[in-house]
Order: structure tokens, then sequence, then C-alpha cells
């Protein structure tokens, strides 16, 4: 366990932006992240939690210590005759669970496949796609607190999942470091395949009776066609949520807009962000090596040299033009440090 000073952050994310850490350093288990916690609390640093990194924007050096979290292993906690629990470490990389999952036959995280990212981040934000979302298989997590003191173990309704939303990211907002998350796998998987285009891509890759493999595959195939890859176009893949309004302003919307995309969510509406972004001319901007991506208006990209401020910036302007043309207000999905 070692401190290093003036560490550069731009490989350790995926939107590629140059930043700085004054201080960084790595843990691997819960005694050492309790340790470092430790310390920098005896020095009064301001701590940053760093994961896969695949959900956070640099506007700026961090002038305190990061911490990149790297807790692995995958282990089964128990099992009976339909579901097994499987603990996975926080600094897990999330596709590499579902693959783990899939070579076990066991369903359930099938849809969320190529997200990028941690396990750790995947309750912490509830990360969903194509109609799952992780508290769909969710079974517990354990959270160390920054200010010291044993391990808390956290349940479903604790974690109080929300669209894009968990007591992680209000109430105890920087208050535990997530350890490891247990999930609540299928061995009998009911498939969820109406969601997006995910009928369309198995029936054009000539599947009639898809397994859990298959409903992956699709997904891969749709993602990889829609989405950049970080590793050439520096992204943090979904820059925005999918804002929701009452049913009475979705169907005033609809009037004025016939082709405005939404889907019911509680007792209101979810509009699709990319559909408004695209609606306002966003869609595959360029301004310096800082953009809209073509293929997607929900994602913001990083084509090379762009700052965090740069991107930022855009994202502001994309968020001002919407609230203009259709009094609705687009909410970030990423993190801004």
């Amino acid at each position: 366990m070692t401190l290093r000073d003036n560490v550069t952050l731009q490989p350790l994310t995926t939107f590629g932006i140059r930043a700085t850490a004054r201080w960084f350093a790595s843990f691997a288990s819960v005694d050492e992240l309790q340790e470092l916690l430790a310390l920098a609390r005896e020095r009064r640093l301001d701590t940053l939690i760093l994961g896969g990194g695949s959900n956070i924007l640099f506007t700026t050096d961090f002038e305190g210590l990061v911490l990149r979290n790297e807790i692995a292993g995958i282990d089964v906690v128990s099992e009976d005759e339909d579901h097994v629990l499987v603990r996975a470490g926080a600094g897990e990389s999330w596709h590499g669970f579902v693959q783990y999952c899939l070579r076990n036959n066991l369903g359930g995280a099938e849809n969320l496949s190529l997200i990028p990212g941690s396990v750790g981040a995947s309750p912490m934000q509830n990360i969903g796609a194509y109609g799952v979302e992780i508290k769909d298989i969710f079974h517990e997590l354990e959270a160390v607190p920054r200010t010291g003191g044993a391990p808390r173990k956290f349940s479903a309704d604790e974690c109080r999942f929300g669209y894009r939303e968990s007591v992680f990211k209000n109430t105890y907002r920087n208050q535990y470091v997530i350890a490891s998350v247990t999930y609540r796998l299928h061995r009998k998987p009911v498939l969820n395949t109406s969601y997006g285009a995910i009928t369309q891509e198995l029936a054009a890759m000539g599947v009639t009776t898809p397994s859990i493999h298959d409903v992956s595959e699709a997904v891969i195939r749709i993602r990889t066609s829609k989405l950049p890859d970080w590793h050439e176009v520096g992204n943090a893949g979904s820059f925005f949520k999918n804002p929701q309004v009452s049913i009475e302003k979705f169907e005033s919307l609809k009037e004025s807009y016939p082709s405005i995309v939404g889907y019911p969510q509680g007792e209101g509406r979810k509009i699709a962000a990319g559909w408004l972004i695209e609606q306002c001319g966003w869609k595959g901007f360029r301004e310096g090596d800082a953009g809209c991506y073509p293929k997607q208006a929900l994602v913001l990209v990083n084509y090379g040299m762009a700052t965090g401020k740069h991107i930022f910036d855009l994202s502001e302007r994309i968020i001002a033009s919407v609230r203009e043309k259709f009094g609705v207000e687009l909410e970030r999905e990423v993190n801004v440090i």
C-alpha cells in the first residue's frame, strides 16, 4: 500500500480527460481500504473513490487522495434449485461479471452486457439497459464507512433504488465505499427481449428460441452499433438521464411533437433524452475535440484533446437548448468533478 503523488488520471477513465490526482493509491481488500481511509482522515485529505472510471468527468485536477478500488473475486455464496447467490468484489469489471454469469448459465444479467465500469458502481447508480436494472438481480452489498468502523451490509430496500439512483447518490453520498455486491441469479431464467431492438436483433441473428447467451450477443451487437468504443473515442456512455415528466406534460408535448419517444415510468412518462437532444440539432455536433456522437445523441465524446471543461460547457449548452425548446430539464448521469 503506497501513496503516489501527482498521478495522471487520463488512462484510468473512459473519457480520457487529462487530470491529475495530488495523491493516489489503490486497494485490494477491506483492510487496505480502511488503512487508507484512516490515513486520509489523519491528513485531512478529500477522498475520491475510483472504480472503472466509466461514469466520471474531471473538469479540474483533484487536490486530495484518489483511491482506486481493485477488490477482486467472484464466489458462490449459496444456491438452491432455482437461484444462486454470487458475490463479486467491487473492483471486478462489470462485463467480466456478466461473462461469469453466462459461462455458468446463470440468468438475469445478460441484458446488461458490455456496460463499462466496475461491479461496485452497479448498485450505486442502479445501472440499467434494455428493460433490466441492477435492482432486479440485487441481493445485498457490503460497504465500508469512510468515517471508520466495521463494514455494513445493505439490503435492496435499504439501497432505495430508483431510476439511475440509490441511497449512495443522495442520503449516503460520499459516506460509504462499496466493497462487494451479492446478486441473485436464476438457474431457470425468464428472458426479457421486448425492450428496444433486442427482438429485431435476435431475428436478424436467425434465433427463434433465444438463450441468455443469445440475448447477451444481441445486446452487444446493438451497443457496438450505436455507441463508440471508449478505447478509440473517449466517452462515458449515456451522459444524460432520460427525463421523467407527468402524463399531462407528455401529452402536451405529443400534441406539438407527435414523434416524441416516451415510455411509462411510475405515474408519469420517461422521455428519450437522445430524441430531445437530436431535435435540438446537436447530434453529430463537434467543436474542437468535444462533440455529440453522430450515432447516438445521448453520448458526449472526447475526440482526443478535449478538456473536461469543454465537455461540461457543451453539456450546459445542450441542457439549455432542451429547456428552451421543450420545457424539459435534462440531468447529467455522469459525475462531474
